[in-house]
């Protein structure tokens, strides 16, 4: 039986480093992995959606959408939720 590295694993099913496929996927993680790192740090904080919103100036909608993938906020947002 064969045995295959992480790296040649990913290059076949995801894509070799630098094509557009496993640049998208790597975006994807990485915006996952920030909605994730919100929700936590919120959650932490004892701070409903709501909460954060009226903090940054935004509605609960937008923290929803910004915790399930947060590649469909703008940095500006983003920049304010880190403040």
């Amino acid at each position: 039986m064969k045995t295959y590295t992480l790296d040649e694993v990913q290059d076949k099913l995801i894509g070799k480093i630098g094509t557009p496929e496993r640049d998208r996927f790597e975006y994807e993680l990485q915006m996952d992995l920030i909605g994730k790192a919100i929700k936590q740090t919120r959650q932490e904080r004892k701070l409903t959606q709501e909460d954060l919103g009226k903090l940054i100036g935004v509605k609960k909608a937008q923290i929803s959408r910004l915790e399930s993938n947060a590649s469909n906020v703008t940095i500006d947002t983003l920049m304010r939720v880190f403040n």
